[in-house]
């Protein structure tokens, strides 16, 4: 994201939006739309025949009921907010609450009810609307929830990216407004594991450095999202290579009988969206999404809003579906997207006023992955999913001094390539309503191409790394769901791993519990094991003894964490509930700097070491979050998180320090409200406002003496990461206005981030020129425009 630079560019850009979006504001006819979808078992994903869902938001209230295949229709819906319930002899009922129907695109829900402990002969009724934030994985016990499409669009600050969707949610937080990245309770960055369509993928950001789970601009469009889960600990045994978080992002299939489409344009990027059957009457259907850098565009048109350093990007999606009558359903799917900044010196340098003025800095990151994913029923509790997918991410630095004669002289270069071919099958099995299982294998064949050249101590231009091979890594998993009684739910399982690179391992036990106590008040506990290979180029480090190169790093094990977890949840009413969580983690094994050094792994974000690194750290992440959260009720909503906690580690310095990422608190507040306006109230006007304060960075102070004599920044490695930034407060607004019109639905959003302009400071630097240390701040205020077609 870029701040607007030129306010007439900006101007402009509202009054286009504005005209664009005027539509016929004499249509006075009940506009209307349809809601469809299938009604399936949350386990065996088996449909059910003639279950009733019913839209009891209108008066009086309409219903259908599934037919042989488990699907439904419910047509002529006035457009607006709906809440649905869902119910079917022997299951637990489910409502969802206040789902947006436009007028421009069907809503198509796939919705999955459980079966009671009991075989009743009745509809077992809910207390409230407790799937609210359920996560869609069935073995999940605590410390996840699911995130919805409608959410990453309406929070404020989120701008439709699902990794700032969740930096609202208890025990995570950012440690950089200018990325995605997130903090789950006090462990780096690095420890997300990021998984589509149900396989492990590279970090899926623009912007993206070597070894980051974080870019400036999420490369997952809305237009091809579905609800998603997102774990925070004590995560499912089918989860591996992941030690403080998981995204299990899921892409939703395309409309099977009519074409819709979808145009975006905002101050990130210009969107197309197309889905649709392949042919009338057909069950296979297609989605597709493209985006490109707005700044880019109007950069080749001439008008420069970022100078000559205007972030370029572009990224591709797609998914396609084709159900069979017999061989089970295919998906093919993929996402990728290049993206590329360069900042270059004025060959000028009488226009160099600070130091980093007379460098050039050329970077990009490019990513892609694709799969083809099959799923079959063997029977009808019982099926098997099978897929083959490839990814690869390439990122390169080109950083020069440039010299008062124009010349070029080589500072850092650096181009690290992977790719991974991976093929993973699941077998998932319902015994009866109390017994699931659901086993696993994962074979990734891992590709790499590593090269790395940069200044040492004496400045001279040496290589640091230089690799090229192949390795693979083996993943094996068991869970079992168990249902010991009405209000009593275990989920246990074991997750193996094997590394063929150094020939390491980890099997790691998992277990949840869960104590319904009364209908709406639930005590939950879980613990576990997991585990997580370090950035492929952190095990290519090199260096030379004795003439000769060799990587001190290559045998390094995982880095390991022992998580436990207890919650208490609480449905106060049915839109409202009172969550709360506390923890202890114990990391061990992480690999640490040699010889007394305070270096560790646990608070790296990106790039790599060129340090010797042992398995002889730990650490330990102790905390506790509360939630207060309004659901989506009456036109109006809030939510309301505050986490308490430490994160601490030890190297082979003895020392017990604060990590880089123990700001110690996070507290978040966001409220919305919606008007109905327009004839018949079938317009909305959105307000949407968070308010969020937090400790700040941790840091290693400069020693500016010492500094000064070495002409480069000194650091006080005895004070490592002993200095604390001011608290970080940000307040953020989104405006939004949708007009539904009989063909199309119009959306014009406007995000202002950062409304008071606080600088919050980001970090400090040691200014060569100017011989003194100064400080970088995050992002100032940042409007961001969009408007939108749905059609």
């Amino acid at each position: 994201m870029m701040m607007l630079q030129n306010s007439g560019v900006f101007r402009l850009l509202v009054i286009l939006s504005l005209l664009a979006g005027i539509p016929n504001f004499a249509v006075a006819q009940q506009l209307t739309q349809t809601i469809r979808g299938r009604v399936i078992d949350k386990e065996s994903q088996e449909p059910l025949i003639g279950a009733t869902v019913t839209i009891y938001s209108l008066s009086p209230a309409i219903g259908a009921t599934t037919d042989v295949d488990g699907y439904f229709r419910l047509e002529q819906v006035p457009v607006g907010r709906h809440t649905l319930r869902i119910s079917f002899v022997g299951y637990e009922e489910q409502v969802l609450p206040e789902l947006l129907l436009g007028s421009g695109k069907e809503m198509i829900l796939t919705i999955g009810l459980t079966e009671s402990f009991r075989n009743l002969k009745e509809v077992v009724v809910s207390a409230g609307q407790q799937a609210k934030g359920a996560p869609l994985n069935e073995m999940a016990t605590l410390s996840a929830r699911s995130i919805s499409v409608e959410e990453t669009k309406r929070y404020a600050a989120s701008i439709n990216d699902p990794a700032r969707a969740a930096l609202n949610y208890a025990g995570v937080g950012g440690s950089d407004d200018m990325s995605n990245e997130i903090v789950v309770r006090g462990n780096s960055p690095r420890g997300v594991l990021w998984r589509v369509e149900g396989v492990e993928v590279p970090n899926p950001s623009h912007f993206a450095d070597e070894g980051a789970a974080g870019g400036a601009i999420s490369m997952l469009s809305v237009n091809m999202l579905d609800n998603s889960d997102f774990y925070t600990g004590a995560f499912p045994s089918e989860y591996g290579n992941a030690l403080s978080g998981v995204f299990d992002i899921r892409l939703r299939n395309g409309n099977n009988e009519k074409r819709e489409y979808a145009f975006q344009a905002g101050v990130l990027g210009v969107d197309f969206a197309a889905e649709g059957p392949f042919k009338k009457g057909a069950k296979a259907s297609y989605l597709a999404n493209y985006r490109y850098s707005t700044l880019a565009m109007l950069n080749a048109a001439g008008i420069k809003i970022a100078g000559d350093a205007t972030p370029n990007f572009q990224d591709f999606s797609f998914k396609v579906r084709v159900p069979t009558s017999k061989a089970g359903i295919f998906s093919l799917w993929g996402l990728g997207g290049l993206s590329n900044q360069n900042l270059r010196a004025d060959r000028n340098p009488d226009n160099w006023k600070e130091y980093y003025d007379q460098f050039d800095d050329v970077f990009s990151s490019n990513m892609g992955a694709t799969g083809l994913t099959h799923m079959l029923f063997l029977g009808k509790d019982d099926y098997l999913e099978t897929t083959l997918s490839y990814s690869a991410k390439t990122t390169s630095i080109n950083f020069d001094s440039i010299s008062t004669e124009a010349e070029a002289f080589p500072i850092y270069h650096q181009r690290i390539a992977y790719n991974t071919t991976r093929l993973s099958t699941l077998y998932n099995r319902k015994f009866n309503n109390q017994h699931t299982l659901r086993s696993g294998i994962i074979l990734s064949h891992m590709g790499y191409d590593a090269s790395s050249d940069g200044q040492d101590d004496d400045y001279r231009f040496v290589r640091l790394i230089r690799q090229e091979g192949t390795t693979s890594m083996v993943q094996g998993y068991s869970q079992w769901k168990y249902r010991l009684s009405e209000k009593i739910t275990v989920n246990t399982g074991l997750h193996a791993t094997y590394f063929a690179l150094n020939s390491k391992s980890s099997i790691e036990p998992r277990f949840g519990l869960k104590w319904q106590l009364v209908p709406g008040r639930s005590l939950s506990a879980g613990v576990g094991l997991h585990s997580r290979h370090e950035a492929l180029s952190t095990y290519f480090t090199e260096q030379r003894v004795q003439d000769a190169v060799v990587l001190p790093n290559r045998n390094l094990g995982f880095t390991k964490a022992a998580h436990y977890v207890l919650a208490y949840d609480h449905l106060l009413r049915p839109d409202l509930r009172l969550k709360a969580e506390t923890y202890y983690q114990h990391l061990y094994n992480v690999p640490v700097g040699v010889n007394g050094s305070s270096l560790s792994t646990l608070n790296a974000s990106g790039g790599f070491t060129t340090d010797s690194l042992i398995n002889k750290g730990t650490g330990r992440n102790y905390g506790l979050e509360l939630t207060l959260e309004k659901f989506f009720t009456n036109n109006f909503y809030y939510l309301m998180t505050a986490s308490l906690y430490e994160s601490k580690y030890t190297a082979t310095d003895g020392i017990e320090r604060s990590t880089r990422f123990n700001g110690n608190y996070i507290t978040n507040f966001l409220a919305g409200k919606e008007f109905r306006v327009g004839k018949g109230g079938k317009n909305l006007i959105g307000t949407n406002i968070k308010l969020l304060w937090a400790g700040g960075n941790r840091y290693t102070p400069i020693d500016l003496e010492k500094s000064r004599e070495k002409g480069d920044a000194v650091y006080r490695e005895d004070q490592a990461y002993a200095a604390q930034a001011d608290a970080y407060f940000r307040s953020d607004i989104r405006v939004s206005f949708r007009k539904n019109n009989p063909k199309a639905s119009y959306i014009l959003s406007l995000d202002l981030q950062n409304v008071t302009n606080r600088q919050n400071m980001y970090a400090q630097y040691y200014d060569r020129k100017a011989k003194e240390i100064k400080t970088n701040y995050q992002m100032g205020l940042v409007p961001v425009l969009n408007y939108r077609i749905e059609f």
